[in-house]
């Protein structure tokens, strides 16, 4: 557990770094962003194309793949990889983020969480025991422990609550996951912190966890609906809590200037669905902003998304036929437009470690920033 993960690079500027993460299918080279295959699968997307893009780990959910088509019925036809056939690391969540998005399907005790499938109404408990039974069956690289994500906004009495129960779980997992021969055996259990707006849960529930030695750590509950001023808040009143030597993830974040802050606040992992949800909507990622591709201004362009940029899409197609196909309704706008949005955000984590590496990544990654945020069209 103590060798996992290797920093290379730093930043002298900011707390910015380089690393490499460990897992039983390959190294990761972080700062990294993973793609979100929920239901075993990046939506639009094969495995292939996904490593033709670059993506090194995936993101999948305990909670959904447990209900269709089931751990079990995973493990027996081989576990995870296997079954969706990609070779690559897997992270799963552990289905603490169902608290906060299935709120009206859902009760909390200090034992866990009692559901109603959203599938079929199906009673479902997932609690510490069943949480690692799923993510051992499903053969995660990654698993996370169950949190208590609260909703944003909540009382600081409300979210107590919730990083006491988060507290308990993250040990209960801990100690199942070493029993059970999950750890020993190469794969990781990173826990999660919670504390919503509150400075002081965020610092308490952090310093529980660290206490713990997992083998990486989250920040969990932000980006509910809180202002940016308030995700980055989160994030930078708890990154210099967790150790050094640690991963350091952010959960469900971001756009690619929060991305870039949060480097620069020292985060080293992140998944988010808007690269891919923003494609099936028509909007793609360029470096000067976000395209809005059924304006009719892109009719006759024929330019490409991002000229120079080494994806299928961009070395294809021109934004009028890609608008074309958004506006008849054609299945295939979804996988060009998702597989250049997440090559964008892939293409811009290997900048960022060049920079790092190279040592300028202070003033580059505020060019960037100020270039994006001055551009695009989001009519």
């Amino acid at each position: 557990m103590e060798d996992i993960f290797q920093i290379q690079y730093r930043d002298e500027k900011t707390a910015a770094r380089c690393g490499r993460l460990h897992t039983l299918h390959g190294v990761v080279d972080t700062p990294v962003f993973m793609p979100v295959g929920t239901q075993a699968t990046v939506k639009a997307m094969t495995p292939t194309q996904l490593s033709e893009i670059g993506s090194q780990i995936i993101l999948s959910n305990t909670y959904h793949l447990n209900l269709r088509p089931s751990s079990e019925t995973i493990k027996n036809l081989g576990g995870l990889h296997r079954f969706m056939n990609w070779s690559g690391p897997i992270l799963t969540d552990s289905g603490g983020y169902q608290v906060f998005s299935l709120a009206k399907m859902r009760e909390i005790t200090d034992e866990g969480i009692a559901f109603r499938s959203h599938i079929n109404g199906d009673p479902v408990f997932l609690g510490p025991v069943e949480v690692m039974s799923i993510q051992q069956n499903l053969g995660s690289d990654i698993a996370m422990v169950l949190d208590e994500c609260p909703p944003h906004p909540c009382s600081e009495k409300d979210c107590r609550g919730a990083v006491e129960r988060s507290l308990k779980w993250a040990a209960q997992c801990l100690k199942i996951a070493r029993e059970n021969g999950f750890c020993q055996s190469g794969n990781h259990l990173f826990a999660i912190v919670q504390g919503s707006v509150y400075e002081n849960l965020r610092r308490e529930c952090a310093l529980a966890l660290v206490d713990q030695n997992f083998s990486g750590y989250a920040i969990g509950g932000v980006a509910l609906g809180e202002e940016e001023s308030k995700i980055l808040e989160q994030v930078g009143w708890t990154i210099p809590l967790l150790p050094e030597n640690k991963p350091r993830y952010v959960m469900g974040v971001g756009t690619p200037p929060q991305l870039l802050r949060m480097i620069a606040s020292g985060a080293d992992m992140f998944d988010c669905v808007l690269p891919s949800r923003a494609a099936r909507h028509g909007t793609v990622y360029t470096p000067h902003g976000t395209l809005n591709l059924r304006n009719a201004r892109f009719k006759e362009d024929q330019l490409p998304l991002v000229e120079g940029l080494q994806n299928y899409t961009c070395q294809n197609f021109t934004r009028a036929y890609l608008r074309h196909l958004i506006v008849a309704e054609e299945i295939l706008a979804s996988t060009l437009l998702t597989l250049h949005n997440l090559h964008f955000y892939h293409d811009l984590m290997e900048q960022v470690r060049e920079h790092v590496e190279k040592g300028d990544f202070d003033s580059w990654h505020k060019s960037w920033i100020d270039q994006y945020e001055k551009g695009g069209d989001d009519d």
